[in-house]
């Protein structure tokens, strides 16, 4: 490859890394250029700071801050963003149901929820309410808010009905560890929410 093709190459990948996630399904095209420069990305990715995360087998990339040094911290080019209570339990809870869908379903390549599923499964951890109707907007401005952040992606309605994909990026987000401690400190919040009623 020419250097200045390769130069040209590199920029348009760097860049389409920096507007976000880069998908093999959305765009052929870059997906091959990104693999061939690869290394190149990475260099350029650890000057600033940067880890190139690339998923060959699910087919993402995207740019990730380098975890905290102690001895010399660096300025954070991609801001941290705290997540509601509700963002981070339905995160969890889509990890959860894809890492159950990945151990029974080797035929189907995508995991699709309707949206009823996802409220159903966000209900339980929500608790009760008298007003169903306000609950329920309420957990799909979260289902937007995942939308939002990539890790859902909507698809076209069917049946009157909204359904969603579950992008596997999410486990490069949220790792078995990380869903196990999630899972014990849920079950220690619902044993004080037990124990409160006794």
């Amino acid at each position: 490859m020419e250097l200045e093709n390769q130069d040209k190459i590199l920029s348009e990948v760097v860049v389409a890394l920096f507007k976000g996630v880069i998908y093999q399904e959305n765009n052929e095209i870059l997906w091959e250029k990104l693999l061939k420069v690869q290394n190149l990305v990475r260099d350029y990715a650890k000057v600033l700071n940067l880890d190139l995360i690339l998923n060959e087998s699910d087919s993402y990339a995207f740019l990730k801050s380098k975890p905290e040094d102690e001895e010399n911290p660096y300025p954070k080019l991609i801001a941290k963003r705290p997540l509601s209570f509700e963002v981070t339990l339905l995160l969890t809870l889509l990890r959860k149901s894809l890492l159950e869908f990945e151990q029974n379903n080797n035929s189907s390549t995508r995991f699709v929820l309707s949206l009823s599923q996802i409220v159903d499964m966000m209900k339980i951890y929500l608790g009760e309410s008298t007003n169903q109707a306000k609950l329920t907007d309420r957990i799909e401005t979260t289902v937007n808010k995942v939308v939002e952040l990539g890790f859902l992606q909507k698809l076209k309605s069917q049946q009157n009905e909204s359904h969603f994909e579950v992008k596997r990026i999410l486990k490069s987000f949220v790792d078995v560890a990380w869903l196990q401690q999630f899972n014990q400190w849920l079950a220690d919040c619902l044993a004080n929410k037990n124990g409160d009623k006794e």
